[in-house]
């Protein structure tokens, strides 16, 4: 199968990412999948009238195109015509170039919130009108509008994350080349089921804290973040504590709240990242799935019950009490 990679408006981080893919690396699992990449403008060492050639190719039809791979958010201004973002050499937008080629795509794949719903790109007043592919923020009606469908009967699969992790778009490609992922293997947001099924905070290190409310109150502190520090892993879909990052990494293993970069709209949650909004004291934000009510008695229970060694090391930068040995049976 062939892949062609286009970099839209963004950072490039995404690819970044990719680039980490390990067991096995990103060459090695092409290759033994049968995928092959015709052309990644990071990567690939064509350049110039070798592209463009390339590109008119699968404009016209003469070389087939299975996997469109868009990374980027795609700018529609000024004032529609996709002008801010030309090709290179190409003397045509990038917006442009998208909805010429998607059509001729077995199957569409988004990487990267950018992509999906607009991300980072999109945020603030949006001077350049950037959108996804497919989406423009949660809604429907991105460049290629909200019915487009590709030739292998899939919307276009968003693997979003900012930058995404890189098993999520590497197996998303495998499972494309095996023809094993269905519409039924994509959630609401049209993104693969098989990460995003899965909470942020399934298999946080941070877990047992999170348990009795033991909450940190600064970033150095090792406590649960989701009290005071604006950590919504409860809401965020992803498996990053599953599937850690580069062998055992996670934005909370580091540290650091989950800001929900999987979400559309997440670039702008109306306050501070690191910031928890609370009406009399009360996190707005309160895990997926659960009453305000359960929440408020359980976390009751919960600090209530919080066992000293939690509460201490909560508001510390490390273990400062250990648990406590058992004694041997008599």
């Amino acid at each position: 199968m062939n892949i062609l990679w286009l970099q839209s408006a963004g950072c490039g981080g995404c690819t970044m990412s990719l680039l980490c893919a390990e067991d096995p690396g990103l060459t090695e699992l092409l290759e033994e999948a049968g995928l092959s990449l015709l052309w990644h403008p990071a990567l690939s060492l064509e350049t110039g009238r070798q592209v463009l050639d390339l590109l008119t190719a699968v404009e016209r039809g003469e070389t087939p195109l299975d996997i469109l791979c868009i990374e980027g958010s795609i700018l529609r201004g000024p004032n529609g015509t996709g002008r801010f973002q030309m090709l290179s050499g190409t003397g045509r937008s990038m917006m442009d170039w998208v909805r010429t080629l998607a059509p001729m795509a077995r199957h569409v794949v988004a990487v990267g919130t950018c992509a999906t719903y607009g991300g980072v790109t999109s945020a603030g007043e949006n001077p350049a009108d950037a959108t996804g592919v497919q989406y423009d923020g949660a809604h429907k009606g991105g460049v290629l509008g909200a019915d487009f469908v590709a030739r292998g009967g899939l919307p276009v699969i968003n693997v979003a994350g900012c930058p995404t992790h890189p098993g999520w778009v590497t197996e998303t490609l495998l499972l494309l080349a095996a023809e094993a992922l269905t519409a039924d293997g994509l959630d609401g947001y049209a993104r693969p089921r098989f990460y995003a099924d899965h909470l942020v905070h399934h298999a946080c290190s941070k877990n047992e804290f999170y348990e009795y409310k033991a909450s940190a109150a600064a970033l150095s502190e090792i406590g649960c973040m989701m009290e005071n520090l604006g950590c919504v892993g409860t809401q965020a879909v992803g498996d990053c504590n599953i599937r850690a990052w580069n062998g055992d990494g996670s934005c909370t293993r580091a540290g650091y709240p989950c800001i929900n970069c999987t979400a559309p709209e997440f670039e702008e949650p109306g306050h501070s990242f690191t910031e928890t909004p609370k009406f009399a004291g009360i996190p707005v934000g309160l895990p997926t799935d659960m009453p305000k009510a359960w929440f408020m008695a359980l976390a009751s229970l919960s600090k209530a019950a919080t066992p000293r060694r939690l509460a201490d090391n909560a508001t510390s930068d490390r273990i400062r009490i250990p648990p406590t040995l058992r004694g041997p049976k008599t």
